[in-house]
């Protein structure tokens, strides 16, 4: 499916080179640049929409916001809490999980419109340079599309009958009222307004860019994970 993405968004190998100079041109380049960044893409959401894509592995894993620090370290004040805080670190996770089945579309939309001016620079810089450029260049607009995908998620039902949303709102619920107490003022506790669509489409977003660069990296390092001619040609100069 990848593949055949790939040849419909890009033109086919049959202007590899510059016929007048006889070498790689900025085009070409740029075309085997997107390809790949669609592979990786392919891979990346392939990888982290599976159960446990994120929350079994530690390099994506998704952790609570900051802004839960406070009641993490109040835990014992909130009744079955640490229960909760397990159920949320697996929802949210969920969640993450659920919403890169959609990631896809969203990504290769933004490779195919996005303006590589010099891909000879990207091509000669750092093994995950073209993961580098994909983010500095669309990660705000990739950041709005892909945010209503993680709030529909984290409003699933993904853990028993509950969703993330939910944990969440029970959880920051009976920490602030105990933070809105005298005795909680007088321990200096501050209530918790965050909400977790923008935490999450944040984290989510980074996990699948690691997900892609390690895919980059391979295309760069390894011919057998290339798998077009294009491909080929662009990295095995």
């Amino acid at each position: 499916m990848a593949l055949l993405l790939s040849t419909l968004l890009f033109s086919s190998c049959d202007e590899l080179f510059d016929e007048e100079n006889g070498f790689l041109s900025n085009g070409t380049i740029v075309k085997g640049l997107k390809e790949m960044l669609v592979l990786g893409t392919h891979s990346a959401s392939g990888q982290l929409s599976m159960a446990d894509g994120y929350f079994a592995d530690e390099a994506v894993k998704i952790m609570l916001p900051p802004e839960a620090d406070i009641i993490v370290d109040n835990i014992s004040l909130v009744p079955g809490g640490n229960l909760l805080i397990e159920q949320i670190l697996l929802g949210i996770n969920r969640s993450a999980e659920d919403a890169a089945r959609e990631a896809a579309p969203i990504f290769i939309n933004a490779i195919t419109d996005m303006s590589i001016v010099d891909g000879l620079t990207i091509l000669n810089g750092d093994n995950d340079a073209a993961t580098t450029y994909l983010r500095n260049s669309t990660y705000t607009e990739l950041f709005g599309l892909y945010q209503p995908k993680l709030q529909a998620s984290l409003d699933k039902k993904l853990i028993g009958n509950v969703s993330t949303n939910s944990l969440w709102a029970t959880l920051v619920g009976q920490f602030n009222s105990v933070a809105n107490t005298l005795v909680g003022q007088m321990a200096g506790l501050q209530p918790v307004n965050t909400q977790l669509d923008g935490y999450l489409t944040d984290k989510a977003l980074d996990g699948l860019f690691l997900k892609i660069a390690e895919e980059e990296i391979q295309i760069r390092t390894n011919p057998a994970a290339r798998g077009t001619d294009l491909l080929n040609t662009v990295f095995g100069q």
